[in-house]
């Protein structure tokens, strides 16, 4: 770009502050005036009470206004280095300070600098050394002037920085170039009404604000203000893509009379749960219209999704249409078609012999399929014949043909890109479901766009789950662990052994979910930049590894599906042990879900391909080893395997780490409820702010740094009520170009991020 058509935000900070302090901020991702500024503090410090040398005490942050009676500079004597020893009097008390250092010459910087006679503020913490208090490398600002006492009680901006560049040197390059800048160059998404109703400053005055505040109410203010331009501009986008999708028209769905739905309803050997029932009607009356349905439906493990999903495709297949079942995985796929096979029994016979009058076909389409049952499936799909097809991301290709397609069934649909979804679901009624129990702020925040309906209440019948934490080091407990699953083989039940990696040489399961949580060693508030963050989670990841029973087990403990193949092969003789991972082929995959649910193999070893909807009712008891390397909802979904019958099922999560750590929290957590979204809320208390919806970014045009979905669950209401009701009058916001600017300047990775969940 030419000098001339830069403007104040787009200068290269080179040009603005010079090339030394450019090169030093650029490893922060600053690269222009408009990355610097937007590069906010985190939190604010305080120098401490102003007060007279007398009144110090040890231990305390303070900050006095003195004057420098004398500095010495000499070597030390027990060790190699220097020190600089300096006096300063208020006029009625004195006070040390020392600065240490292995060479001289800084020391000499600080010693030209703190000439006697010099006035300045010093802050530090104090100390004490042989019974005198004093103060250890403290930070100063000498004035040529009388001090300027107003300024030193303002607050200080902290901000995210590196060791060759530190807070201080970013808060006086954002000092100088502040002046340059004006309200013009800061267009405020936020409309003037909904600022004013909610008293909040203007985008320019948050940003002065925030950089430079002259109280913490004001700092608090800017937050406050700038939270709830994240919610509104993110709010904003999601009502309008829920807008236009509700704005095309599609074909309706209407119940009828004597159809397969009703049949279905009448073959179902249990009754349909209230919550099931609501739902269900919710969604009848939706796909009725030509108003595109635009659902979520959100269910702890073992709610019942499916029944409700069969439901409604069955609705659509008796109005004429088809109806797509889109899943992650290709044993889940075949799981589904065998669900929905055994609970359709003929009428899912369509085309066959001895097929009821009242049938269609479920037809499925995976990777796996051969040339020839891909082509035949291809065919069946295409005339209509097949009026559910359930398929993985094989459904998405182009030689795919629906042509009645009215309903789309995404579950789990965090595990497909926007793209992904689009593709199949766009111009028709679209249901997305999700095991994941999800809290309220996030359902807002993250399917902003559709409607949520919730099942909470679990089918009669179920017997339910036990959960208990196992020490993995004590050795009469793992021992009873592997007695008791050959208990519930011999009293016919089956046992899930989970395991984190596949083998020694692949850590990571082909299949394994996007949704495992890392461990974060950062709270909400302190997140650092992605960069540093990697680097620092990635360091501290390592340091774990090399002290045993700490956050992380160490790599030789971490159990893998082979290794346990060939132990409990050994260990429990007479009993056939399975193994099912992410590396299997297809066919493999399915042999080995057949015999285990079968009977043949009734322990399977298996990582977490077995996460969702895996469905065995006679599935009694699951091992997880190393439960501390899964995050909550992992740990909840593989726990939704078992007690799916009417038996009830036995969890054990086996850790070794240490009591009192993060990973043991999470463990401990996830024994002690068997409530989805009580552990969702969990989850959120025990998980850093940009493990939910990725806050932290380093410089430049970013968002959601400021709002929490944890606590500014009333901002984002709030905002989500206003934006809806704008788009309503304003679908393209023609009247409010400030805010289509930051919508549109949204960034692409990070709203496909949030649009999966």
């Amino acid at each position: 770009m030419a000098s001339d058509d830069w403007t104040a935000l787009s200068r290269p900070l080179e040009r603005a502050l010079g090339k030394r302090t450019a090169k030093a901020l650029e490893r922060l991702g600053l690269k222009t005036v408009e990355d610097l500024v937007l590069h906010f503090p985190f939190r604010l410090a305080h120098r401490g009470e102003l007060m007279p040398i007398s009144q110090v005490r040890e231990g305390e942050s303070v900050t006095v206004v003195a004057q420098v009676l004398s500095a010495s500079l000499r070597p030390m004597n027990a060790r190699k280095g220097f020190l600089l020893t300096v006096r300063i009097a208020d006029g009625r008390n004195e006070l040390g300070l020392t600065f240490f250092g292995k060479a001289m010459r800084p020391l000499q910087y600080h010693e030209r600098r703190l000439q006697a006679g010099t006035i300045a503020t010093f802050s530090g913490t104090i100390s004490s050394y042989r019974g005198e208090l004093q103060l250890n490398h403290p930070e100063y600002e000498i004035y040529d002037d009388e001090p300027d006492l107003s300024k030193i009680s303002q607050p200080i901006p902290i901000y995210h920085a590196t060791e060759k560049l530190p807070s201080w040197h970013i808060e006086r390059a954002i000092a100088a170039v502040l002046p340059t800048l004006t309200a013009a160059d800061f267009p405020d998404p936020l409309p003037a009404g909904y600022r004013a109703l909610h008293h909040l400053p203007s985008r320019f005055d948050a940003i002065h604000a925030l950089h430079q505040p002259p109280e913490d109410k004001a700092w608090e203010q800017a937050n406050a203000r700038m939270k709830h331009e994240e919610a509104f501009v993110l709010q904003t986008s999601l009502a309008q893509r829920a807008a236009q999708a509700r704005g095309r028209k599609v074909s309706a769905f209407p119940a009828t009379a004597g159809g397969l739905l009703q049949a279905f309803d009448e073959r179902l050997p249990f009754a349909l749960t209230d919550g099931q029932v609501t739902v269900g009607g919710e969604i009848s009356s939706e796909i009725a219209t030509c108003v595109p349905m635009q659902r979520l439906l959100r269910g702890d493990v073992g709610s019942g999704k499916t029944i409700v999903a069969v439901r409604a495709m069955l609705q659509v297949v008796d109005a004429g249409g088809q109806a797509a079942f889109l899943v992650p995985t290709e044993v889940l796929a075949w799981q589904h078609l065998r669900t929905i096979e055994g609970l359709m029994g003929e009428l899912a016979m369509g085309g066959q012999l001895g097929s009821s009058t009242q049938s269609t076909r479920v037809e499925i389409l995976t990777g796996s399929l051969t040339a020839g049952q891909r082509r035949k499936a291809l065919a069946r799909i295409a005339s209509g014949e097949a009026g559910i097809v359930v398929g993985t991301h094989a459904l998405l290709s182009e030689d795919v043909q629906i042509p009645f397609l009215g309903l789309a069934v995404i579950d789990e649909q965090h595990r497909f890109g926007v793209d992904q979804r689009d593709s199949l679901a766009s111009g028709v009624h679209t249901l997305v479901m999700t095991a994941t129990p999800i809290p309220r702020t996030i359902a807002m925040s993250v399917f902003g766009d559709l409607d949520v309906s919730t099942l909470r209440e679990l089918p009669q019948g179920r017997a339910g789950v036990t959960s208990t934490l196992v020490p993995l080091h004590n050795e009469r407990w793992m021992d009873r662990a592997w007695e008791r699953a050959a208990e519930e083989v011999a009293s016919g039940g089956r046992v899930f052994v989970v395991c984190p990696r596949i083998d020694a040489d692949q850590p990571e399961d082909a299949e394994q979910s996007e949704e495992s949580e890392q461990l974060d060693a950062f709270g909400d508030d302190e997140a650092p930049t992605d960069a540093s963050r990697l680097a620092s989670s990635r360091a501290h990841e390592q340091e774990q590894l090399n002290v045993p029973g700490t956050d992380i087990a160490s790599k030789d403990e971490v159990h893998s599906a082979v290794a346990t193949h060939d132990f409990l092969t050994g260990r429990l003789p007479g009993i056939t042990i399975g193994m099912l991972h992410g590396r299997m082929k297809p066919d493999e995959k399915a042999m080995a879900m057949e015999r285990f649910a079968s009977g043949q193999a009734p322990i399977l070893v298996a990582t977490t391909v077995v996460e969702v909807g895996v469905d065995v009712p006679d599935a009694t008891l699951m091992i997880i080893l190393d439960a501390d390397r899964f995050g909550l909802s992992q740990l909840h979904q593989l726990r939704g395997r078992i007690g799916r019958g009417t038996k009830s099922g036995l969890c054990l999560a086996v850790t070794g780490v240490a009591s009192g750590t993060l990973a043991h929290d999470r463990v401990e957590a996830f024994v002690s409820t068997t409530d989805g979204f009580e552990l969702a809320e969990k989850d959120l208390e025990l998980r850093s702010e940009g493990d939910v919806l990725g806050a932290s970014q380093s410089g430049g045009q970013s968002h959601l740094r400021f709002l929490s979905v944890v606590r500014d669950a009333p901002t984002i209401e709030v905002a989500r009520e206003a934006s809806r009701a704008l788009v309503h009058d304003d679908p393209d916001l023609t009247l409010h170009p400030e805010l289509a600017a930051a919508v549109a300047t949204l960034d692409t990775g990070r709203a496909h991020y949030m649009e999966k969940g």
